[in-house]
């Protein structure tokens, strides 16, 4: 769709594929996509927690959305096997009268900010943590990519959930900012390389999560500490339907430069 073109009323009969759909904002992500998608539409929802994607499963199956199919697949994205599996589901989700395909690389884990980068010494607990981080954001949206290549009459949209943390230094958050800077950057290059896809770096704000509870508790640097249980106080954390409100619509708008970093701050 180019800029010129009214936004959409809805995301199409859309495949859809939620990594970190459980909790948090990837539950938000997952609900109000399935409030946008056409009936017949197909949702695969992706997490480590069995209980949690089968609550979910549960609640959006009785949504009353026609036609509509949940598909969950319960895995480690940290794990080679992780991104397989849900590019499997993704296959034999499909349908013929699919005309979106959406991945949302939402997955994602805070690292340890109890301590600052020279202490990191270990390989093994840093490989790790990219793994979970980048190194599946990676294989998952490239094996997707190739299930699904460019075809006629079929829109591919992948969405990369980012952070300020991408762009900015917090002092003993080193791996949660290195992580989310290097899989910015991926998807930057994707952009410049498949110009048909349509590419976003969304950046959701500081939302009302368990993460921000484990940030206000754990962050070693005081002041980046203090920050957080500031907003936290002084009411400033956003909830994740205010944000994932803002992400529909850009999505709908479907305007932004393909690649580019929008902040929810920036709408």
């Amino acid at each position: 769709m180019s800029s010129a073109e009214p936004s959409r009323a809805d995301l199409g009969r859309a495949l859809c594929i939620i990594t970190g759909a459980s909790r948090g904002f990837g539950r938000t992500v997952a609900r109000e996509m399935c409030r946008l998608v056409k009936p017949g539409s197909v949702l695969v929802l992706t997490a480590r927690s069995a209980d949690e994607l089968r609550a979910l499963q549960e609640e959006l199956l009785w949504s009353g959305k026609a036609g509509l199919i949940v598909e969950c697949v319960v895995a480690d994205l940290g794990q080679a096997e992780g991104p397989e599996s849900v590019v499997r589901a993704s296959k034999e989700a499909f349908s013929e009268d699919i005309d979106h395909v959406i991945l949302v690389n939402n997955a994602a884990s805070l690292g340890d900010v109890s301590r600052y980068a020279k202490s990191f010494t270990h390989t093994a607990e840093v490989d790790s943590y990219l793994s979970l981080n980048v190194s599946s954001s990676l294989c998952l949206t490239a094996g997707i990519l190739q299930a699904f290549p460019q075809r006629p009459g079929v829109k591919r949209t992948v969405i990369n959930i980012t952070s300020l943390c991408a762009l900015q230094p917090f002092r003993s958050w080193v791996l949660y900012c290195t992580g989310k800077a290097a899989r910015e950057m991926m998807f930057r290059v994707l952009a410049e390389e498949e110009p048909d896809l349509r590419v976003l770096n969304y950046s959701p704000g500081p939302l009302d999560t368990a993460m921000q509870t484990v940030a206000r508790s754990r962050t070693a640097d005081p002041s980046i500490k203090k920050s957080f249980s500031d907003m936290f106080a002084q009411g400033q954390l956003l909830t994740c339907e205010t944000s994932c409100a803002k992400l529909m619509k850009l999505l709908l708008e479907d305007t932004y430069t393909s690649g580019a970093h929008i902040d929810v701050f920036d709408l």
